[in-house]
């Protein structure tokens, strides 16, 4: 099975059942174990890699506007994803605040 996490916590879950070698794709805030952080990112934040790096009124303002357009702050990575091939995705709804 082939399985990508967009979830930290589902992410550490998949390395305590020991089925790290099937992990394929993490998001960009999987960093434990230290080990997931060579796992390819298949989702990361619109402000990864931004530099420099955001004021917080500009990433309110980005947000807003993401939101507004119907769009969430983060992105999947179509090519990670493709070449991850999964058969399972490990997420979960986000409730609106």
């Amino acid at each position: 099975m082939r399985i990508c996490s967009f979830l930290p916590s589902a992410t550490e879950i998949v390395y305590m059942l020991g089925l790290e070698d099937q992990l394929y794709g993490v998001t960009h805030e999987c960093d434990y174990p230290a080990s997931a952080k060579d796992k390819p990112w298949v989702v990361r934040s619109v402000f990864e890699g931004m530099d420099p790096q955001p004021s917080s009124g500009e990433i309110s303002r980005v947000i807003s506007e993401r939101l507004e357009q119907g769009l969430g702050i983060y992105e999947i990575d179509q090519p990670a994803m493709e070449a991850a091939e999964p058969d399972l995705l490990l997420t979960q709804a986000i409730c609106e605040v």
